[in-house]
């Protein structure tokens, strides 16, 4: 596949923004039903969205991660369910692209492949003859009734020598799906759990996590696969949080003029100075967010160009960066939704969804705001970081 087939990351955006319809439609049937629409994830798939990440070999776009931020930002403004799943889709694949180009070529086989995956190592790998035997449960799994293929943590314990985390790559089909997801927030992602029952995987498709972990396990060409796992995983997130704080922007701001104060003298909520203060203060943060995302996404585009090795504070800024787009989209989102009114507890009212979609990802392990910004004060403090996701 030549370049000149790769679309621009403009027309990737323009395409996804006039999804945004579509998507919107699907919006409360997600809810009600804890997954991602079928006519959703289509799609997404004919804007190519599942391509992005998948190599340009097999017909994807090797696409930068300011384009993943971009893409997801019009994606989340539209649904926030919608735009986890893709941006989930995203990270795994980026990781599948670790793996040897004869594994590759299994995965990448299927048009639109969709990969989820996990970095929690719930499960326990036994080494036996041509790979590994896995047991164990993975939660949280974004994406799953979508996808071919899921990514896996598993600590090995070898015959010799101190158990250690291997990542691993598992057809969906050898995998028990639990359908356990019934949440307050991101309820459209279908984020069920998966369990894997005495399943065998072939040494070929079985990397050491930390060699992925530090950017050392790439078989694929491109640069862009050739970084450190988390500031990449960081990246391929934060478009998300954009998008849902812009999108709340959107309902409020939409429903503003015909809105009363009741029991005040304000026919038209627009005209209340307090009003002002929260659509400004929300605003400000809401571009802080983006800020950040731009300054992460930059960040990733320019080591993976350059080459150069990543700098131990570099990570932790990357951490750093995710952080604060979660913490900044919140309080943009909290303002709007706290000043949208008793009516806006109806099921029918975006707003609602967004809050508790975005209250969800505050409590996520990776992305928690105060785990992240605590991350980067200690290396900052000369520390060493406390974690291996960095």
């Amino acid at each position: 596949m030549s370049s000149t087939d790769v679309p621009t990351r403009e027309e990737l955006v323009r395409r996804v923004a006039e999804l945004a319809p579509a998507l919107k439609k699907h919006s409360n049937w997600q809810e009600q039903n804890r997954r991602v629409h079928e006519e959703s994830i289509e799609a997404l798939a004919d804007a190519g969205v599942f391509k992005l990440r998948r190599p340009k070999r097999y017909g994807g776009y090797e696409a930068d991660t300011r384009t993943l931020v971009d893409v997801a930002t019009e994606i989340g403004r539209a649904d926030g369910s919608t735009s986890w799943v893709a941006s989930v889709y995203w990270i795994p694949t980026w990781m599948a692209c670790q793996f040897s180009e004869a594994v590759q070529d299994e995965v990448f086989a299927t048009p639109d492949v969709r990969v989820c995956g996990t970095l929690s190592p719930t499960a326990m790998a036994a080494p036996v003859d041509g790979g590994v035997v896995v047991n164990g449960k993975w939660g949280f799994i974004s994406g799953a009734l979508h996808a071919q293929w899921q990514e896996i943590i598993a600590i090995l314990v070898p015959p010799e020598g101190e158990p250690y985390p291997i990542m691993a790559l598992v057809p969906i089909s050898d995998l028990l799906i639990v359908d356990d997801w019934d949440t307050s927030g991101l309820r459209g992602t279908g984020s069920v759990s998966t369990v894997a029952q005495d399943v065998f995987i072939p040494a070929e498709r079985v990397l050491p996590l930390p060699a992925v972990l530090e950017g050392q396990g790439a078989a694929a060409s491109a640069s862009i696969y050739r970084a450190p796992l988390l500031p990449v995983a960081s990246a391929s997130s934060v478009g998300t949080l954009v998008g849902m704080a812009k999108g709340a922007q959107d309902t409020f701001l939409k429903r503003l003029p015909d809105r009363k104060i009741t029991y005040t003298a304000y026919d038209s909520q627009r005209e209340a100075p307090i009003t002002h203060h929260q659509v400004a203060e929300s605003a400000l943060k809401i571009d802080e967010a983006e800020f950040h995302a731009h300054r992460l996404s930059t960040l990733v585009d320019r080591k993976t160009t350059d080459g150069t090795p990543w700098k131990l504070e570099e990570r932790a800024i990357a951490r750093a960066d995710l952080g604060a787009v979660v913490r900044l989209a919140k309080e943009g989102i909290d303002i709007l939704a706290g000043a949208s009114g008793g009516s806006s507890v109806y099921q029918g009212i975006p707003i609602q969804r967004i809050a508790r979609d975005v209250a969800a990802v505050n409590l996520h392990a990776l992305m928690h705001p105060n785990t992240n910004t605590e991350l980067y004060g200690r290396v900052l403090c000369g520390l060493e970081p406390n974690t291996l996701y960095i």
